[in-house]
């Protein structure tokens, strides 16, 4: 399988107080010691800013990079999201994947669209795939918690009114609301990147009925290692290899850190097992 590390898996995230984080020459180090191939930019900062930097540093521990989550506003009629698209562009390779930004801070909040925001999100993304596509690249959408498409009605809409590629994340689906396997089926032709997380259903349906904030979750474990939660992953890997999937699975399970684990715990105990799932699951 192309299978890749993601630093988020690490603690490291763009939130301001997610958790403690982790520095990068431990964090690629752990991952080049897992037979991880490759793995997605991480937040501003995390890797060098300068693409000739990055690339030897990562090659320096073996590493690929496959793309890059990019949080951008891509509904607001009055901002232009191009610039930033450019930026991403020109500072990366591999698969730029698009988060719908609601311009707050944090995943616990969001705003409702009306018939013009959504026509301008709509609007956006068809715009951004072309651009990236005539750059010989390609653009997904993530749907994700704490973003203006987190919902199954959310993807549905977006499905109907864009021909934008997904970023299928099996766990930001299932705490939105979506069947992962459900849409694995249904628009397996969409999906051009996937990112691998197993939940904890009960976890994710309080933070889907309201009673918990997502960060809290994320805190108390709402991600667990692949084959020891509630999603079909192995049924999800399936399908997509039945239909010619040809891109990358990110291992990508959100953690939040309290302070620095100890050589060969936490987050590298956490990948090793989701690996061991994998290498017994995949077809």
């Amino acid at each position: 399988m192309r299978v890749a590390g993601a630093p988020i898996s690490w603690g490291v995230c763009e939130v301001p107080g997610w958790g403690h984080q982790m520095a990068p020459a431990r964090v690629l180090a752990e991952m080049r010691d897992l037979g991880l191939a490759a793995t997605e930019l991480g937040p501003d900062g995390f890797l060098p800013a300068g693409r000739d930097d990055r690339e030897a540093l990562l090659s320096s521990y073996g590493l690929g990079l496959v793309g890059g989550f990019v949080p951008v506003v891509l509904h607001d009629p009055d901002h232009d999201p191009m610039p930033e698209v450019e930026r991403a562009l020109d500072g990366m390779g591999g698969v730029l994947v698009l988060a719908a930004a609601t311009g707050l801070a944090g995943y616990d909040r969001r705003p409702a669209l009306d018939t013009r925001a959504w026509a301008t999100l709509l609007s956006n993304l068809d715009a951004i795939t072309a651009r990236a596509a005539r750059r010989g690249r390609l653009a997904a959408l993530h749907p994700h918690v704490g973003t203006v498409v987190e919902t199954r009605a959310d993807v549905e809409r977006v499905l109907s009114g864009s021909g934008v590629p997904l970023c299928l994340d099996t766990g930001h689906l299932l705490v939105g609301g979506t069947d992962p396997a459900w849409l694995t089926r249904f628009a397996a032709a969409r999906i051009a990147h996937v990112h691998l997380k197993d939940v904890d259903a009960a976890l994710a349906a309080r933070v889907l009925d309201g009673e918990t904030a997502y960060s809290d979750a994320v805190r108390d474990g709402l991600y667990r290692p692949l084959g020891e939660g509630d999603v079909d992953i192995s049924g999800i890997i399936a399908t997509l290899e039945g239909a010619g999937y040809g891109g990358w699975y990110v291992m990508e399970q959100d953690a939040v850190l309290a302070e620095e684990p100890a050589a060969g715990a936490g987050p590298y105990d956490d990948v090793r097992r989701s690996l061991g799932f994998l290498a017994k699951a995949a077809p």
